[in-house]
């Protein structure tokens, strides 16, 4: 009689419960895009048919212990690059708990100032545990070409904005850091992937008016499905087959909009949404894209990409373009990511020691030399990844003194 009673009750949670399966390691040999469920906020992981690893956000800080602990289950080694979109808390927030889970290769955000003590502090970790920094600034050498990085096996992923400094930062949008956030185009034969962070309208405005291929396989909505993203020029350029909408479950912002929403619908692409769908899992063979996601009860989704295999995403020279003035909407949207509070005061710093040798002395060419606080590499002193920094730092006026102590950054190869 009791166990009778103890199986009704575990089938009676059993039944109100959302069945949910984990979704499986990345398939060998295909391209695997992971959309986690980070609550609300953005975490994506790519990775390549050749195991090449690509984390783009990393959610807000709640959701930092859970993100680690998936990419353990999933990634094996560090990850070859870390990219955040914008600095906004429900981007950056969990990236310290996943770098420290798995370590990273590379880290790669705009490079937009923002008096965030959040951000300011991940910059002074990442200036510490990763090995190279970089911003997606265009080969100086061809700047009127795209920011592309090779995964292996044709995979490839395009940096279209921002292209600082061939065009400067958006300015006097709703909301700057978003109008800035790093868009990216991932293609793999016929198929293709477009992340567009916080994407605003003015973002959207300056990728359509580029002579830019934007047609992908499976969009990753900006701004969690806000009202005033995914625009009807932008989502007529892109075609999605497939729309990714990454928010939490009875968020306060009303993440998805039914404006969004519509226009997605008008386009004719099918919309999954982690508040109701969970993790979304996309897997490529170059062909088509086939879509699981945590709930057990939904059948795999399967669409054909519609990409020229091999097609460049740029069509012509990317050239800058003119911003226009006193034409924008000054609406203002509610952003989860935004500082609520004021940031701390800059730390106050004493002036770093430096050697005593003076520039006449063999070996130095006058060149200094500077390395972040606890860090284990060293940077000229003109290195961007340097002027990120509010952290304390270590001067060197002899190159031969810092590799003493320390071994060369791979971002400004001192």
């Amino acid at each position: 009689m009791v166990f009778a009673r103890l199986l009704g009750v575990l089938l009676l949670l059993l039944t109100a419960v959302p069945s949910h399966a984990a979704l499986p390691s990345p398939a060998p040999g295909k391209l695997t895009v992971y959309f986690l469920d980070v609550g609300q906020g953005d975490a994506t992981l790519i990775v390549s048919p050749t195991g090449k690893t690509v984390l783009i956000d990393g959610g807000p800080p709640e959701a930092g212990k859970r993100l680690a602990a998936r990419l353990r289950e999933l990634v094996k080694q560090p990850l070859d690059l870390v990219i955040l979109t914008h600095p906004h808390l429900d981007h950056l927030g969990g990236l310290p708990a996943a770098l420290k889970a798995v370590g990273a290769k590379r880290f790669m955000d705009p490079g937009f100032d923002h008096p965030s003590e959040a951000y300011r502090d991940l910059l002074d970790f990442v200036g510490r545990e990763v090995g190279q920094v970089m911003n997606p600034e265009p080969n100086p050498n061809a700047p009127q070409t795209l920011l592309t990085i090779g995964l292996g096996e044709g995979v490839a992923l395009t940096v279209l904005w921002p292209r600082v400094p061939q065009e400067p930062f958006l300015e006097d949008t709703r909301s700057d850091p978003n109008a800035n956030s790093i868009v990216t185009k991932l293609t793999y034969g016929k198929t293709a992937f477009l992340f567009t962070g916080d994407a605003e309208p003015p973002t959207e405005e300056v990728l359509v008016q580029k002579p830019l291929d934007l047609t992908a396989t499976v969009l990753k909505v900006a701004h969690h499905g806000g009202k005033h993203s995914s625009t009807r020029a932008f989502l007529e350029r892109v075609k999605p087959s497939v729309a990714v909408i990454s928010c939490g479950v009875g968020n306060d912002y009303g993440h998805p909009t039914p404006e969004a929403l519509g226009r997605l619908r008008d386009v004719g692409a099918r919309t999954f949404r982690t508040d109701q769908d969970g993790e979304v899992m996309a897997v490529s063979d170059g062909t088509t894209v086939t879509l699981r996601t945590t709930r057990a009860e939904a059948s795999p989704t399967v669409v054909t990409g519609t990409q020229k295999a091999g097609s460049p995403v740029a069509l012509g020279p990317i050239e800058p373009t003119p911003q226009r003035q006193g034409d924008r909407a000054v609406e203002k949207e509610p952003d989860p990511g935004a500082p609520r509070t004021k940031p701390s005061k800059e730390p106050s710093r004493e002036p770093a020691p430096t050697s005593p040798s003076s520039p006449s002395e063999p070996g130095d060419t006058g060149q200094r030399f500077e390395s972040l606080k606890g860090s284990k590499v060293f940077h000229r002193e003109d290195c961007p990844t340097l002027k990120r920094s509010k952290n304390e730092r270590t001067v060197y006026s002899r190159r031969a003194d810092a590799l003493r102590e320390r071994r060369p950054a791979e971002d400004c190869h001192p």
